[in-house]
């Protein structure tokens, strides 16, 4: 790999990873090694950026303004507006109008010819239009449960149409064809469950925190999905 590349994705690696990242993870990702890796630091710290590391802490990239904008091959500028388009078809107005805004903002930030390149991509995304049922809760409320890690108490109306209140731990939201999920631990069950959002009639704050658990929650919630594969597939 050409020596310009490399740091170049070096820079990419220590952007995408949470911070701080071990010497060890960044030299796994790079394809470089230790040795490599110190030094690849060292020419970047040379060159301007703001690189701290702490030994048995990792390594933290504090982004400067005074660097050279990022770069972006032509098939990933595609890429980020064929992700942008697809959220035409979900229908969440709050999460269009903020991909059309990163996009900008990251346009703005582009040398002229990767900006004109983004200004005219090929790649569209198209399918018919979602016929999802109507969301009668707060969007916003549920995107800041997920994302702060406290309770919710909802009335949920399941598929028999049987009504339950329940006080649920939100994991995250996944967009289907047709249908919003909610991954979430119900306490009730004290067990993971999807939710059909559309089917949550009302939703409020609850008084439960459950930080710093949804990442060990979701790896829970992995394995468990794999062994009943696994279990499946040898029956």
């Amino acid at each position: 790999m050409a020596r310009t590349d490399r740091l170049m994705r070096l820079m990419d690696t220590l952007r995408r990873l949470p911070q701080p990242v071990t010497a060890a993870r960044l030299a796994e990702e790079s394809g470089v090694s230790l040795r490599q890796l110190y030094r690849d630091i060292a020419t970047l710290r040379a060159g301007g950026a703001l690189i701290d590391g702490a030994a048995g802490v990792g390594y933290t990239l504090t982004e400067d303004t005074s660097l050279p904008p990022q770069s972006f091959s032509r098939l990933e500028i595609e890429a980020l507006a064929l992700a942008q388009s697809g959220l035409e078809q979900i229908g969440d107005t709050a999460l269009i109008e903020a991909g059309r805004t990163a996009i900008a903002r990251i346009v703005a930030t582009l040398p002229d010819a990767q900006a004109r390149q983004a200004m005219h991509t090929v790649l569209r995304s198209w399918r018919q239009q979602d016929q999802r049922p109507p969301v009668a809760i707060d969007l916003a409320l549920l995107r800041e449960a997920c994302w702060q890690e406290f309770s919710l108490e909802i009335t949920y109306r399941d598929m028999q149409e049987r009504l339950t209140n329940r006080e649920i731990w939100p994991l995250g939201m996944s967009y289907g064809e047709d249908t919003l999920l909610l991954l979430a631990h119900c306490r009730l069950r004290l067990d993971f469950r999807h939710f059909h959002v559309s089917r949550i009639e009302t939703m409020t704050r609850g008084a439960e925190s459950f930080r710093p658990k949804r990442v060990s929650l979701l790896r829970d919630y992995v394995v468990g999905r794999r062994n009943r594969s696994a279990s499946g597939a040898q029956g």
